[in-house]
């Protein structure tokens, strides 16, 4: 179908518009050469959508020392190299009822100390610990309110659980008991990740309308409205927040950041022309990172931008097509395009490293129907995760693909790491490996 017939059956569709399995079971376990700057071939910005391997056979070491607990509480997104170098021989699932819209809505887990906290279909959110033992597992919605079947968004300090929904409820759960502290109800749905800072969280609803609440009983403290969209984006919105500021993304493309304080306006960043309604309708952006006071993000209509945090300024552009959330370590950015491609960025130029291509080992026919859906950086390899239910093991060095694990049949979520296990999310269960 051309532009021109989505596009006038996008106006037409404007114009015409108003305004399973039981919880608490797991299964039993089951066994499952140096980069160098004057090599680098540079790609200019208005070439189109990578889609060929370049330099591969530059050699990327890392020499940082990776962290732990890149998904306890990050505010800035990037989960950078973590602590993590599995063998993945061991699999054992925790299965619950089937969320319905779990492809849409991107949901996530949470990690508090060593314990997990995820939901099932109804809205019942359960806790179990690193031993697999369920701690507590409470449902606070009403009979109707199950029937729309919720979809919840997490964010935790060390006594607080916050937690926003689908279907315009917020609430505060005491992490350690799962009892309800506070609850209320919104104007509008919520669609976006979830951040806790100091006696605040933040949350973006369908609205795009960014809302800073307090911890202690739900009220509203300032909200900051960006430009609505007719057209709901299916994919969650993100945000990012460093010391004195509050960066996120919008269903239009726009990046805003505001004073944490008062939610007074710093700067505003539009990434997609005003009149291109097509592109805008069919927006995915990647989640947001924060690192070396830069900004990162890409989205599907082949961009990937670093900004300056302090100004919304273009540090630099590429043309890669993809909405997975990228990893900043040392001066490197890594990223994966929807059509298999492993790139590396060198941050302080903005060139491409390298790219390698790591769908090679399947087959045409079933490449063009799989997609990444999200990837980890690890010890030694990067861990990427696909829309057939695989699991790739891609060398950081090299980028190649060492090995291929199959997970599940179906879509599965981005890897989530804690220690040394590697939790994935599908429908209706967690499947941990070890």
């Amino acid at each position: 179908m051309s532009k021109l017939i989505v596009t006038l059956l996008l106006f037409v569709f404007i114009t015409n518009c108003s305004l399973d399995k039981k919880s608490g079971i797991w299964t039993e376990k089951k066994n499952v050469k140096e980069y160098q700057k004057d090599k680098i071939q540079e790609l200019f910005k208005n070439e189109i959508a990578l889609e060929n391997e370049l330099n591969p056979e530059i050699k990327i070491n890392l020499s940082s020392n990776p962290i732990n607990k890149s998904f306890v509480n990050n505010l800035s997104n990037n989960n950078q190299r973590i602590n993590f170098d599995g063998n993945l021989k061991t699999i054992s699932r925790f299965n619950f009822s089937k969320i319905d819209q779990f492809n849409q809505f991107e949901p996530e887990i949470i990690f508090e100390k060593n314990n997990v906290i995820f939901f099932e279909n109804k809205g019942a959110i359960f806790k179990f610990n690193d031993s697999s033992k369920l701690i507590w597992k409470k449902n606070y919605y009403s009979k109707s309110e199950k029937k729309l079947k919720p979809v919840l968004f997490f964010a935790n300090n060390n006594n607080v659980l916050i937690v926003a929904d689908s279907i315009a409820k917020y609430y505060a759960l005491n992490i350690n008991t799962g009892e309800l502290l506070w609850t209320k109800n919104h104007s509008a749905p919520f669609n976006s990740q979830l951040k806790i800072y100091q006696d605040k969280f933040f949350v973006i609803d369908n609205k795009n309308t960014l809302r800073c609440f307090s911890i202690k009983n739900g009220s509203e403290i300032w909200n900051f409205k960006s430009e609505e969209h007719i057209i709901k984006s299916p994919k969650k919105l993100s945000l990012v927040i460093s010391k004195d500021q509050v960066f996120f993304n919008n269903s239009l493309g726009d990046i805003t950041s505001v004073n944490i304080d008062n939610g007074d306006l710093l700067w505003q960043v539009p990434t997609l022309s005003s009149l291109d309604i097509e592109s805008k309708a069919f927006l995915k952006t990647s989640d947001l990172i924060l690192a070396n006071q830069s900004i990162f993000f890409s989205n599907n209509q082949n961009d990937f931008f670093s900004l300056d945090s302090n100004t919304g300024s273009l540090n630099w552009q590429q043309k890669i097509n993809s909405n997975l959330r990228p990893t900043f370590i040392e001066d490197f950015v890594f990223t994966v395009s929807m059509n298999g491609f492993l790139v590396i960025i060198d941050n302080s130029s903005g060139n491409i490293i390298r790219i390698t291509d790591i769908f090679k080992n399947f087959k045409k026919k079933k490449r063009s129907k799989i997609y990444p859906v999200g990837f980890v950086v690890g010890s030694n390899n990067i861990y990427l995760t696909t829309s057939n239910g695989k699991l790739m093991i891609i060398d950081i060095a090299t980028g190649r693909t060492k090995s291929i694990l199959k997970i599940d049949n179906d879509k599965i979520s981005r890897p989530f790491v804690l220690n040394q296990n590697l939790y994935i999310i599908k429908e209706n269960s967690i499947i941990k490996l070890n």
